[in-house]
């Protein structure tokens, strides 16, 4: 399983094992992972599971298709080019050590 690591505005980070295959968000909110709400429960449309990849895991965690990238124009903080709706997202083995910053 691999280990993801959120990085809160206040600098704080929550690390957690999670299943290869899960969506980031569902991992985030088991893990009590604040400002990820997911509040449409992970269909893309509602915006409030906002992550922005750290640089160094932009391939592993791919980019944002169309409908994504048209989502996160409606997230409570701009989007940055390394924005990603953690729903989007599913943990690979690959992505053991995944940063991801929570705005």
């Amino acid at each position: 399983m691999p280990t993801v690591h959120w990085i809160l505005k206040d600098g704080r980070k929550i690390s957690a094992e999670v299943k290869a295959g899960d969506s980031l968000m569902e991992a985030a909110q088991q893990h009590n992972v604040p400002s990820i709400l997911g509040e449409c429960g992970g269909s893309m449309s509602c915006a409030t599971c906002h992550v922005v990849v750290d640089e160094a895991w932009m391939l592993a965690a791919g980019s944002a298709g169309a409908l994504e990238m048209a989502m996160l124009e409606a997230t409570a903080v701009a989007p940055s080019p390394r924005s990603r709706l953690s729903c989007q997202i599913c943990a690979a083995d690959t992505m053991n050590g995944l940063v991801l910053h929570v705005p």
